[in-house]
């Protein structure tokens, strides 16, 4: 008899401190974060503005370095997962290639790493019918609404099918059918592949729907105040949910148990069901 291998963690985060130097003195954004995200798991971070949540994706990302404490992604440092790849972007800029159309744009990540020209045409092709852009392939960003030239983004970051996405209010610039549609088709694929997702969001409704945990954040110097898990019960597992879902008794009751911890723990007022609270 022989012991399982324990699975790598998709994201593991130990005791991260973010202190920034500005004119004025040093600035604590992030304070004592622990965290770690399992491989295939949905976290979705959330808390009031300014309390950390994109500067925690930035490290992970490694586009900033943590001022103390260790990060590792799929047991390698951020630095050694960028460059291997590990994992797909999509942040509140789209970041766009304005040399590109929207056809190119999402082709990047494939062309890249020599992905034959057939699969890669018809890989586009299928992510720009997910974000319902078929007919704007060959447009140039400049040519696009913010809100299509994010959802080009979140197309370019599905491309491959990453282990781990990162995203940070992907879906913020879409109007409200246009944002439902994308969270259901993001927790369909995050099944389909087995990506780990974090997710950074204000919507507390957002959060609820998408994620197996939500890690609700405190005011700066951000710090993990409450990690919620989802329970939606045995018909609502993370693979299956559907618009039904947002009207269901369960689901409300998740998201006022967020928007309690966000509050500290104290009961809040309930508003009126479909109406978001940020």
């Amino acid at each position: 008899m022989t012991d399982a291998t324990p699975a790598i963690a998709a994201v593991e985060i130990s005791g991260v401190d973010k202190v920034f130097e500005t004119r004025s003195g040093q600035v604590q954004a992030l304070d004592s974060i622990g965290l770690t995200v399992a491989a295939g798991e949905f976290v979705s971070l959330i808390g009031p503005s300014g309390c950390g949540k994109s500067t925690l994706m930035r490290l992970v990302a490694d586009l900033d370095q943590p001022s103390s404490g260790s990060l590792s992604v799929f047991g390698k440092s951020a630095k050694q997962a960028r460059l291997d790849q590990e994992y797909g972007i999509a942040f509140q800029q789209a970041g766009l290639l304005p040399w590109r159309t929207v056809e190119g744009n999402v082709a990047l990540p494939l062309e890249l790493h020599g992905a034959a020209s057939a699969a890669r045409t018809a890989r586009v092709a299928e992510l720009l019918d997910m974000v319902g852009l078929s007919d704007f392939a060959d447009r140039y960003p400049d040519q696009l609404s913010g809100g299509m030239q994010q959802r080009v983004a979140i197309a370019r970051a599905l491309a491959e099918q990453p282990r781990l996405l990162l995203m940070d209010e992907p879906f913020g610039a879409l109007d409200e059918m246009t944002r439902e549609k994308m969270q259901t088709e993001l927790v369909r694929i995050s099944a389909e592949t087995g990506a780990a997702v974090v997710f950074v969001t204000h919507s507390i409704p957002e959060a609820v729907f998408l994620s197996d945990r939500v890690v609700v954040m405190s005011p700066r110097p951000g710090r993990i105040q409450e990690i919620v898990p989802m329970r939606l019960g045995a018909d609502a597992q993370r693979a299956a949910r559907t618009e039904e879902l947002r009207e269901e008794r369960g689901f409300f009751d998740m998201v006022t148990a967020v928007r309690e911890a966000l509050h500290g723990g104290s009961p809040v007022a309930a508003g009126p069901r479909g109406v978001e609270n940020r």
